[in-house]
């Protein structure tokens, strides 16, 4: 299906850079873009494909983000895999109906533009909250997933969240989203990161659809607060690769204990958004937790 993408203010520059690095690498300037469907619920969540080549890497971007995220990381994949970008309910220019935005509606969302582009044999990586966006994914997806790359996510699955922990995310956000979310999304962000790149992660960040952005974070708190995260890798028989920045400890004996199976790296000197600062030490770890991935 055809789709024309839109510009705004949040995308313009950013999708600029992402045809000029592609071109400069010699991948075909833009992905062929698509809608799907509709995800379960009928949201129509929009994607591009770049390249080919199995497996089919899916790349799922983090809370309050979109797949421009990722695109230091599209025109080296695409050299050899067919890659897939995906804008999340609520996100990029996938539809915003919802009036609630969960995990397992985000994994229907994956799931949705996997049927949409066809195959058998998937990688799915998901930055911060999109981790656990491709964990629901997978579940729903048996047999077809080799594997999941988590992005500076994940760090300990036996981490307990309280009430209080979590109020003070929520509560700030819904008094004033763009003050707090620009002040959050510069806490995980490294003072010797380039000033121009930080400047729009927060800025961009902090410009998201408010009303969506504060249910996905009530909603990626409450599986934490209800201590079911562990339990959605129990019964889901692949292995886990995490690639991380070293802001906050990776408990790798606890997330042994509940997956199939976890290898992690640290990249020293690094922060939560590292495939955009450090894409040229991200990038050679990430494909390297591909390749461990596929037999």
């Amino acid at each position: 299906m055809n789709h024309q993408r839109v510009f705004n203010s949040r995308s313009l520059a950013p999708a600029l850079i992402l045809g000029v690095a592609l071109l400069a690498a010699g991948v075909a300037l833009a992905g062929t873009p698509g809608v799907t469907p509709s995800s379960a619920d009928g949201t129509p969540i929009a994607y591009e494909v770049f390249g080919s080549g199995e497996p089919t890497i899916i790349l799922v971007h983090g809370w309050s983000c979109d797949s421009r995220y990722w695109r230091e990381q599209v025109a080296p994949l695409a050299a050899g895999h067919r890659v897939v970008t995906v804008d999340l309910a609520g996100h990029g220019h996938s539809g915003s109906g919802r009036e609630v935005y969960g995990l397992p509606a985000f994994g229907q969302d994956v799931q949705s533009v996997a049927d949409a582009v066809g195959g058998d044999r998937f990688v799915l990586v998901g930055h911060s909250m999109g981790a656990l966006v491709v964990t629901e994914a997978a579940r729903l997806m048996p047999g077809r997933v080799l594997g999941l790359i988590a992005v500076d996510a994940l760090h300990d699955l036996d981490y307990v969240v309280t009430e209080e922990q979590a109020a003070g995310m929520i509560d700030p956000l819904a008094a004033d989203f763009s003050a707090a979310c620009f002040q959050f999304a510069g806490s995980m962000i490294r003072p010797e990161t380039d000033a121009d790149l930080a400047a729009w992660i927060q800025a961009d960040m902090a410009s998201a659809p408010a009303r969506v952005a504060v249910s996905a974070m009530r909603q990626y708190m409450a599986h934490w607060l209800s201590g079911t995260v562990p339990a959605l890798f129990e019964d889901l028989p692949l292995p886990v690769v995490g690639v991380y920045a070293d802001l906050w400890p990776v408990n790798i004996e606890a997330n042994r204990r509940h997956m199939h199976s976890f290898e992690a790296e640290v990249l020293e000197g690094t922060d939560h958004f590292l495939m955009l600062g450090a894409a040229d030490e991200f990038n050679p770890a990430l494909e390297k937790a591909l390749e461990s991935l596929i037999p």
